[in-house]
């Protein structure tokens, strides 16, 4: 569905990614782990088209279809169920179908009671639900998250969490960064470790977090499991 041939990201004199060769398929749930500023962010808005490749290529069926939600949602100022029906009216939607699907979401991911309240005033839990909502209204093929749970109390986290597993077990493909190792062993199928733009790891989760494969393949993303500094 998602393939990357030698991708590099320049930011002015920042490599944000290099040399990246990268195979996502159909329904696979992929997770992104690193130290701050190792390329996650970038590598995720290179997937979803909101940054251009300064090098490389990169290469998306054309028949997928694909959501992305960001750690801080951003809400308009506006109900939570026109926050929902927006997108799907952008996506062609008459708005009287736009909105009875956006309830459709909304019901989806626990927050109906919620879609007259106005959307900024939630809490960033439901706020991040209702950011579910509008990317799962869409029936992405594959979601990406950016740090989806990063910022919200454990109650929360737990939530959201639970959907994510939930979508995936609908066939949904994931590809989410995450600094929550617990998070990444219960959800992904596969690791992926960058660190300073570059792929050092890609393996299946058990052989990333269990075989002695991993210190053979990359020390930095062994030393980086075990919480110890490189």
């Amino acid at each position: 569905m998602m393939q990357l041939d030698a991708v590099a990201v320049r930011f002015g004199r920042v490599d944000a990614l290099r040399d990246v060769d990268l195979h996502i398929g159909a329904g696979e749930r992929v997770a992104l782990i690193g130290a701050n500023g190792s390329g996650k962010s970038t590598l995720l808005r290179v997937l979803h088209g909101l940054v251009a490749p300064t090098s490389g290529s990169v290469r998306l069926d054309p028949a997928m279809r694909q959501s992305m939600l960001f750690q801080r949602p951003w809400m308009l100022r506006a109900s939570t169920h026109f926050n929902v029906a927006l997108g799907l009216w952008l996506r062609g939607r008459r708005w009287r179908d736009a909105h009875t699907e956006a309830m459709v979401a909304l019901q989806r991911v626990g927050v109906d009671t919620l879609a007259s309240r106005q959307a900024h005033t939630l809490s960033g839990g439901q706020q991040q639900r209702v950011a579910l909502a509008r990317a799962w209204s869409l029936q992405p093929d594959v979601l990406l998250l950016d740090e989806p749970t990063a910022s919200l109390d454990p109650h929360a986290k737990r939530e959201v969490e639970a959907l994510m597993a939930d979508f995936a077990a609908g066939g949904m493909g994931l590809v989410f960064a995450s600094h929550n190792l617990g998070q990444v062993k219960r959800l992904a199928t596969r690791v992926i470790y960058l660190e300073q733009g570059r792929v050092l790891a890609d393996l299946p989760v058990d052989e990333f977090f269990h075989s002695p494969r991993l210190e053979e393949t990359s020390k930095e993303a062994f030393l980086f499991v075990k919480g110890e500094t490189p």
